[in-house]
């Protein structure tokens, strides 16, 4: 059996809501507010809700909260903000 991953993450779906976060300026820029204050266990589906975004897409159609996602890739790659 295979690994498959597309362009180091997961999937396709995990790779796409982490690329719109890091490199759209204002969400990004929210995400490293939001990781300030932020003291959970959850930032990545925390931040998506503090965002009012838990229905909607990314702009490729992708689910910002999703069965598909892996939460945890989502969840270290919010963590690293703080570094």
């Amino acid at each position: 059996m295979s690994t498959q991953t597309y362009e180091g993450w997961k999937n396709r779906a995990t790779w796409n809501c982490a690329l719109w976060i890091n490199n759209e300026y204002p969400m990004y820029k929210a995400a490293c507010e939001f990781m300030r204050m932020y003291k959970g266990r959850e930032p990545y589906r925390e931040y998506i809700r503090w965002l009012s975004l838990e229905q909607d897409r990314t702009p490729d159609g992708f689910k910002w909260l999703g069965t598909r996602l892996s939460y945890k890739e989502l969840n270290d790659m919010m963590r690293e903000m703080l570094s």
